[in-house]
């Protein structure tokens, strides 16, 4: 009866311990993974435990690779070639200092040399005149006999004078122009001048625009990119909402890979391996079959001038109830006879990964080329 009471008390307390660490002190409900057959995306491996920050970092990494495959714009193949091939190449402003450019030095140095000149030789004839009209006024130099109409046609060449001086370097400001300041101070006042009366509106359309892409951002199912919980140590699925237009998974994987084969850039640091994933299903040999069949149609067709090596590259985890070789015998029996299996050299593997009761299906070209579609193997410069 003493041990039966010790071990009630027990479970007691270690029932009051498990309640106390539970979130909230509510139990903790077990729901189904979200992946689930009829998705595509990416299959991803990752060290054990850094499921969530390599699934992250996976989202942002394919996404980059994504814009960068339907903009067109290749920005890592770019780096390599302007680093093979150096182009020193000056752009020159509109409103570009003189004396900072040494191409430009000598046509606006020119150009100052002159006016300085003009201007100083102009400032000394006008010294003479004044000197002149000075001494005949004190009367300190001179013949006496000089009268007032000298005096007066000296003070008429003067007032020339200084209109020629003011005509030439008004002449020179407009052919300089005015300063980009004033111009900027200028554009600025117009701008809100114009703007003044469309200013609520405006505003409150930019509101709407960004409530809008927030609201998007918030809806998972308008994302194109979202990972999904395979329930498997050290593996990660991507998910991809494809669009009509948009490119396959295996063309953004073989672009991502291509581009860092080639610029050997770390883009990631917890992610390990991406195959590309187009369709999935349950994983039973029957339904394996049936899904394998619009892959080997797109890229093994039987109707081919140029037949095809191939290999199935087949993995499994957390499921023990399925027959590996019934799997890649039905999968290598469903390609047509022009291809043939070359497992030591193939030019095109159909990927296999089953995950728990989910399998995965999905096609690579380069295998061996592309470290095994490793990053880290890829991207390491040995």
């Amino acid at each position: 009866m003493a041990t039966d009471n010790k071990s009630k008390q027990k479970t007691k307390s270690n029932n009051k311990n498990r309640q106390r660490y539970r979130p909230n002190n509510k139990s903790v409900k077990k729901g189904g993974y979200p992946l689930r057959p009829g998705v595509q995306g990416f299959y991803i491996t990752c060290d054990g435990g850094r499921e969530r920050q390599a699934s992250q970092e996976a989202v942002n990494v394919i996404d980059s690779f994504y814009e960068e495959l339907v903009q067109g714009t290749n920005s890592n193949l770019g780096q390599v070639e302007l680093s093979e091939k150096p182009v020193n190449k000056k752009t020159v402003f509109k409103y570009s200092d003189s004396s900072s450019s040494d191409d430009d030095g000598g046509e606006n140095g020119n150009d100052e040399d002159q006016t300085k000149e003009e201007t100083s030789k102009i400032e000394q004839h006008q010294e003479k005149i004044d000197d002149e009209i000075d001494s005949l006024k004190t009367g300190e130099s001179g013949p006496e006999n000089k009268d007032n109409t000298s005096t007066d046609e000296l003070i008429q060449e003067n007032t020339e004078n200084k209109e020629e001086l003011e005509n030439t370097l008004e002449q020179k400001d407009i052919e300089v122009g005015e300063p980009p300041a004033k111009k900027q101070c200028v554009e600025k006042e117009a701008a809100e001048v114009g703007h003044i009366a469309f200013g609520k509106t405006e505003e409150k359309s930019i509101d709407r625009l960004i409530d809008a892409e927030l609201a998007e951002l918030g809806d998972k199912s308008k994302r194109r990119f979202s990972y999904l919980d395979s329930g498997c140590n050290g593996v990660v699925f991507v998910h991809m909402s494809k669009k009509d237009g948009d490119p396959n998974p295996k063309e953004i994987v073989q672009h991502m890979l291509s581009s860092l084969a080639l610029t050997k850039k770390h883009v990631s640091r917890f992610i390990l391996r991406v195959l590309p994933v187009e369709v999935t299903c349950y994983a039973s040999e029957e339904e394996i079959g049936k899904a394998i069949m619009p892959l080997i149609t797109k890229y093994l067709p039987a109707e081919s001038d140029t037949p095809k090596r191939f290999a199935v590259l087949y993995e499994s985890r957390a499921n023990t109830g399925i027959n590996k070789m019934k799997i890649i015998d039905a999968v290598a029996k469903s390609v047509p006879s022009p291809h043939k299996v070359d497992l030591s050299n193939p030019e095109i593997n159909i990927v296999v990964q089953i995950v728990k009761t989910v399998c995965l299906l999905g096609v690579v070209e380069k295998y061996k080329e592309l470290s095994k579609y490793n990053l880290r193997q890829l991207t390491s410069k040995n």
